[in-house]
């Protein structure tokens, strides 16, 4: 039987505080939030660089991160102050590099307009790696504005809520439609910061907790037993896979490092000299100058967004001191190498070679 207007009315009606209520009692204690009763403004930049460093990131994983980088920088101004090398070799290991260089572009632009983030959600998403879900978000927790901020969890949620079944990604309109008549015009900032707490730690991926659910009752895909099926994600490519070759130049106790193209993969950062590996083809094995070289033990596979690579390393010993001046690189010292920044896929390729020693 079909709901009707008012049934569906009151079932909106409902949900936002069936959900804050519960968000009042659980939320989540994160070092960027402000807790719900608080009489404390939340900050933007800290919303901010909460938002981007979350992307596509775990939030155990961001949250030492996260304290690195407000002890460090405090404030977006001193952010926007940083050398780009030393932002880089902070956010090292966070993965996703092109958020770290739009971090800095974005610090430098709210800088450059006095330090203060825009309030709405149009001149937040004119910033610098400000996307959609991002721009809502800080509109919403950051100014209390009402915004429909939509992110994986809220997929997730929405998606059971509503029984979406069309497959993501053609469902993202009629998802962000449903989230937008839920979403309330007071306490928006709690509201999208419940719905991200209720997806992460009850309706989650694999066995939601249903039972325990404040939004049980108004379900419908839970009413239907198809809430763990939901959402529906269409088949996924397989992804392609590359080899290439790292090269490890080795003087005195001091590796040879390289800063990367300002463009591309892990651009502006420092690596060991590769051979020209991509998303879109294989290294070409060739070693970037002539020396006595031999493959090492050591090989490192690493998986990303797009592609996998299996990455071999070649090593040379005893280098002449002038190689660092031809490549355009650095000698960097064995002892300190932990300080050197460096993106995942070489710091694990460093902690190989000494393994292999």
């Amino acid at each position: 039987m079909t709901s009707s207007p008012q049934n569906k009315a009151d079932r909106a009606a409902r949900i936002a505080p069936d959900l804050l209520r519960w968000y009042d009692a659980n939320a989540r204690t994160l070092p960027w939030r402000t807790p719900p009763g608080s009489n404390v403004a939340a900050d933007p930049y800290r919303v901010w660089l909460s938002e981007i460093m979350l992307q596509q990131t775990t939030v155990a994983a961001v949250k030492p991160y996260f304290k690195d980088f407000t002890a460090r920088w405090p404030d977006v101004v001193a952010l926007a102050a940083a050398p780009d090398q030393d932002v880089l070799a902070a956010w090292a290991g966070l993965g996703y590099y092109a958020r770290a260089r739009n971090l800095i572009a974005c610090a430098r632009t709210v800088a450059e307009a006095g330090g203060r983030f825009p309030d709405t959600e149009d001149g937040l998403r004119a910033l610098p790696g400000v996307g959609a879900y991002t721009a809502a978000a800080i509109a919403a927790i950051a100014f209390g504005q009402r915004a429909v901020a939509v992110d994986a969890n809220v997929e997730r949620v929405v998606s059971r809520l509503f029984a979406i079944t069309m497959p993501l990604p053609a469902s993202r309109p009629e998802i962000r439609a449903a989230a937008g008549s839920i979403t309330p015009d007071a306490r928006a900032g709690d509201f999208a910061q419940a719905m991200m707490d209720l997806g992460s730690s009850i309706c989650t991926t694999r066995d939601p907790k249903c039972l325990i659910c404040p939004l049980r009752g108004d379900c419908r895909g839970q009413a239907q037993g198809i809430a763990a099926s939901l959402p529906v994600k269409a088949a996924k490519k397989p992804r392609p896979e590359r080899t290439g070759t790292a090269f490890w130049i080795e003087r005195d106790g001091h590796v040879l490092l390289v800063k990367r193209a300002g463009k591309g993969m892990l651009a502006g950062m420092r690596a060991l000299p590769d051979d020209g590996w991509a998303a879109r083809r294989d290294g070409d094995g060739i070693p970037p100058v002539g020396a006595e070289w031999h493959e090492a033990a050591a090989q490192v596979r690493h998986v990303f967004t797009h592609f996998s690579l299996q990455m071999r390393i070649a090593a040379t010993r005893d280098a002449p001191a002038r190689l660092a001046e031809a490549l355009g690189g650095e000698w960097w010292p064995l002892d300190r190498i932990a300080d050197a920044g460096l993106p995942t896929l070489f710091a694990n390729a460093v902690k190989a070679m000494a393994a292999t020693e």
